[in-house]
């Protein structure tokens, strides 16, 4: 009978330093899911930072300590990043950047609605899912700018401006 108890007392010891060897396993996970935890939420605060400014309508001019205009133009992107500007009347394509001057030539071009997808294809990007998606958001940009008009239905096309003038600047 003795060595019955002997052997229990054996698995015992085995099954305790497992436990403590988990418990050591998990604490070191932890620490990692923190860590990864943290990368997200930096992330997720700096996208998110990042698209309210990009979103907020650039001012002609900032205003001063009673609310005046300053006089003093403020740059087009306050972090240098590249922007769309507002259509207006008369504004030539060539004051966009590349890629959406490639989009607006694509909506001449098909001289009808197009969906995402048909836009990419057409300018010849990838159609997989995550780039039409990005595609998606540049033509819902320009559609909000005033650049493109979004249709009922997920389609966009060139909106009937007077004067527009699809002059790449190429």
């Amino acid at each position: 009978m003795g060595s019955l108890v002997e052997e229990l007392r054996r698995r015992e010891a085995a099954a305790r330093a497992e436990a403590d060897r988990l418990r050591s396993r998990i604490e070191e996970l932890a620490e990692e899911l923190a860590r990864a935890e943290e990368r997200v939420s930096r992330l997720v605060i700096t996208r998110e930072e990042v698209t309210r400014v990009l979103d907020e309508p650039a001012a002609a001019e900032p205003a001063g300590p009673a609310g005046k205009p300053t006089g003093e133009p403020r740059p087009a992107s306050p972090i240098g990043a590249v922007t769309v500007p507002p259509w207006q009347e008369g504004a030539e394509a060539s004051v966009l950047p590349r890629s959406y001057q490639d989009l607006l030539e694509v909506a001449a071009d098909a001289g009808r609605p197009l969906r995402a997808g048909e836009f990419a294809a057409a300018a010849g990007l990838g159609t997989d899912r995550a780039k039409v998606e990005g595609l998606r958001s540049k033509l819902k940009l320009l559609a909000a700018r005033g650049w493109l008009a979004a249709v009922p239905g997920g389609l966009f096309t060139l909106p009937g401006h007077a004067g527009n003038t699809l002059k790449p600047g190429r």
